[in-house]
């Protein structure tokens, strides 16, 4: 009888943690770093895409950050630049396109949807310097100004159930989080020290994060690593990180790498469930190279 209990809530615990996430977040969590990718489609972009920085798909429509640098920083000044919002479809033609920024605040970073906005943070091209959250409408692409944060804000995340918002430093070295009101306001007013968190996990530093549901947002990322021989690795990767206690709760590496040798997970990414598995969508390169790498794999 005893045997039969233990069963018995075993199941019942098993059911309930499915229960606590998405579809999408059972599914990575089933990846390894030995899981196939199969290539299925490499796609130019047909427009001037400069630097793309974060990429959210909502239906067959690709919506990417990017910044255009027109004066390179140098000796910790600002440079300058132009901070651009895309609008793409399946093809990689242009649908539309805004600018966002203002001033020395040009560099857009990693993007989230929660249904109706894009969240999309824009800052000062160098660490520790500041930043203005911006959300668009993404039927009209209406620009409204969220907030301005004294801290290079590199991505952001709108948690839908707590109404927060999750930033993440320049090199996703620091999180940062903020309380919005039921009309999307920002609540919580604190100075960056006030509110600094430091994210735990090193292996890779996130470019585009994207919320999973249930308090845990998808990460991509990549870290540089430098042999004695004087080579470089580059090595790409996807973590879930608990948005409660700011956590990873699962990584796993991306071995995959575009022709110029830059990490799949380099920066743009999105990636959706299919029937046997997933579907992943990467934008490593910059430029002439920007491509739309589409990529499936079958999980058991």
């Amino acid at each position: 009888m005893k045997k039969h209990i233990g069963l018995l809530l075993l199941i019942c615990s098993i059911f309930h943690a499915h229960a606590q996430e998405s579809l999408l977040e059972t599914k990575i969590k089933q990846l390894t770093p030995n899981t196939v990718w199969t290539q299925e489609k490499a796609l130019s972009l047909k427009f001037p895409t400069f630097h793309p920085q974060g990429m959210v798909k909502i239906s067959d429509f690709f919506f990417m950050s990017s910044v255009e640098v027109i004066k390179s920083p140098k000796n910790g000044d600002t440079g300058e630049g132009i901070g651009h919002f895309f609008k793409f479809d399946s093809t990689g033609t242009l649908i539309s396109k805004i600018t966002l920024g203002e001033g020395s605040i040009y560099h857009p970073g990693g993007i989230d949807f929660d249904g109706k906005y894009i969240w999309i943070p824009v800052a000062e091209y160098r660490p520790n310097s500041k930043s203005i959250i911006y959300k668009v409408d993404a039927q009209t692409l209406q620009i409204e100004e969220v907030m301005r944060f004294n801290e290079h804000i590199g991505a952001i995340v709108h948690d839908t159930e707590s109404n927060k918002l999750l930033g993440a430093s320049w090199g996703s070295r620091n999180f940062y989080e903020w309380q919005l009101n039921a009309k999307g306001k920002v609540m919580t007013n604190a100075s960056p020290e006030q509110l600094r968190i430091k994210n735990p996990s090193f292996y890779i530093d996130y470019q585009d994060c994207h919320y999973l549901g249930k308090h845990k947002m998808l990460c991509s990322g990549f870290q540089k690593y430098s042999q004695p021989n004087g080579n470089v690795v580059r090595l790409g990767g996807f973590e879930i990180v608990n948005l409660v206690d700011k956590r990873p709760v699962f990584q796993v590496p991306i071995k995959l790498w575009s022709p110029s040798g830059l990490a799949m997970t380099n920066n743009p990414f999105w990636v959706e469930t299919t029937k046997g598995g997933l579907k992943a969508y990467f934008v490593p390169d910059d430029d002439s190279a920007s491509t739309l790498f589409i990529y499936e794999t079958e999980l058991k």
